[in-house]
């Protein structure tokens, strides 16, 4: 459930040291001519990092006179990109440049691109950040044996939690017994209740891992077709375009064009869709937005599509296969997609905002936790799930190495591989999924070339999982 999009796209890999470090020294190669389009952007990281939110609309205003964006949109970007600092500009022609920037807190490299009219003023016209890689200049973060990594993930964690910047739990296992484990802030900030391993955190779209096994689940047992279209498990889907040319490949890849389910219309209905039926009444009537397998793009109402195939394939309610067939075997007692009017005494309450002007995030989030995620769990449920994965008690090894390294080629030769790994910067295989939205993130890490398992869960906004993930991952040895 990816709602901070410029929160997650650079905090996938992110976080910094328990004392900040200084932007490394600009690359040695050949300097980049200044053209209108980086005067702009630098006029723009300037903005984002400097002054208070008022004189930031301000500059905003001057940079971008015809915006759409509203105040409150720039403001939710600036606090996700307060913290960059220029390293390089490394493209610039008179309409187009793109600046290599760090963030000393996340510890990530981004590539921050802009577009300008021709014309003066040069107003924007267009501006994304994307991560990037490292510079070969720069050195690698040192890697740490166990007692080192160990020691200073408590340094950063405390201090973490006494700047208010992370509330949450965090489990570093290896073959799986863990290492080290801790929680930190509040679970409850009105009655002071603290945050403990045992605490229940919602996960966000850490969720779409048990969609995604259930499905291979059902392949496994031959009753499953991944390349058959929708419609053979969906014959009555709304749209005939989705049913015929989307495949259950395309929605494990995000290549089906299905779209997203945030926005007005979810807000209008949160509190009346209950169940994966209540989502396809609601959008399944629109077509495609691209053709399918020519293109990707995040779709968590692609695996809401995945949760009904299960239940149409499995006879039985997503959340009944679920726990029969998933958190049973793995022995998972305190994970679930129980609606929030349930209360838990051990499930965190979700808190969103900046430090200091944090509020709970109650009125954003879904009935219940649903095939695209939002369900809630623990540092050691989420453990027993990936030990149970990788000995084999919820895939035979065939469709786990499919899951894990498999794929669909797309229409134009591009590999898409499952939402469930990616390759780090390093080249490291790594399964798991992140999560994140308003007052929820969290992220676990399978490490199968050196047995390492991490858990990060926090009731927090996105990125507060996902840099002390990145900072545990960056010194894995």
């Amino acid at each position: 459930m990816k709602r901070f999009v410029l929160a997650v796209a650079l905090a996938a890999v992110s976080l910094a040291p328990a004392v900040a470090q200084p932007p490394p020294a600009a690359p040695a190669a050949a300097p980049v001519a200044e053209t209108p389009a980086s005067e702009q952007a630098r006029r723009l990281l300037q903005a984002f990092t400097t002054g208070d939110d008022a004189s930031f609309l301000a500059a905003i205003k001057a940079i971008d006179p015809n915006t759409r964006r509203k105040p409150e949109e720039w403001l939710e970007m600036r606090q996700n990109l307060a913290k960059l600092q220029f390293h390089a500009l490394s493209q610039a022609t008179p309409t187009h440049a793109e600046i290599l920037v760090y963030d000393g807190d996340r510890e990530d490299w981004a590539r921050l691109v802009v577009d300008v009219q021709a014309e003066p003023p040069h107003a924007l016209t267009a501006m994304s950040i994307h991560m990037a890689r490292r510079p070969d200049d720069v050195p690698a973060t040192p890697k740490l044996q166990p007692p080192e990594l160990i020691a200073a993930l408590k340094e950063r964690l405390t201090h973490d939690a006494a700047t208010g910047d992370f509330d949450g739990a965090v489990l570093v296992a290896q073959r799986g017994k863990p290492i080290f484990q801790a929680a930190y802030g509040e679970a409850d900030r009105e009655h002071r209740t603290p945050n403990a391993v045992e605490t229940q955190f919602r996960f966000g779209s850490m969720g779409k891992m048990f969609t995604a096994i259930a499905i291979m689940q059902l392949a496994q047992a031959g009753k499953l077709d991944l390349d058959a279209p929708l419609g053979r498990y969906l014959p009555d889907y709304p749209n005939a375009e989705i049913a015929q040319k989307v495949t259950v490949n395309n929605l494990l890849t995000h290549s089906g064009g299905t779209g997203d389910i945030f926005g007005p219309q979810f807000d209008a209905h949160r509190l009346e869709l209950r169940d994966p039926k209540d989502y396809v009444a609601l959008y399944g009537a629109r077509g495609p937005e691209f053709p399918p397998g020519s293109n990707t793009s995040y779709s968590n109402y692609g695996f809401m599509l995945l949760g009904r195939i299960v239940e149409a394939v499995s006879g039985q309610s997503y959340d009944a296969y679920i726990a029969q067939h998933i958190l049973a075997p793995a022995r998972m007692t305190a994970t679930g997609n129980l609606p929030e009017t349930i209360k838990l005494p051990k499930r965190a309450t979700g808190y969103m905002g900046d430090t200091g002007k944090l509020k709970p995030a109650d009125d954003t989030q879904p009935y219940r936790g649903t095939p695209a995620g939002g369900g809630y769990s623990t540092v050691g449920d989420l453990l027993r799930f990936g030990d149970a994965l990788m000995d084999g008690k919820l895939l035979d090894a065939a469709h786990l190495k499919l899951l894990s390294t498999g794929g669909l080629t797309a229409k134009d030769g591009t590999f898409l591989r499952y939402d469930f790994s990616i390759t780090d910067g390093e080249g490291r295989h790594i399964l798991g999924h992140a999560g994140g939205a308003p007052g929820m993130n969290g992220e676990l890490r399978i490490y199968p070339d050196n047995s390492y398992t991490v858990v990060v869960l926090a009731n927090r906004d996105p990125p507060a999982a996902q840099k002390i993930m990145k900072f545990i991952g960056d010194r894995l040895p």
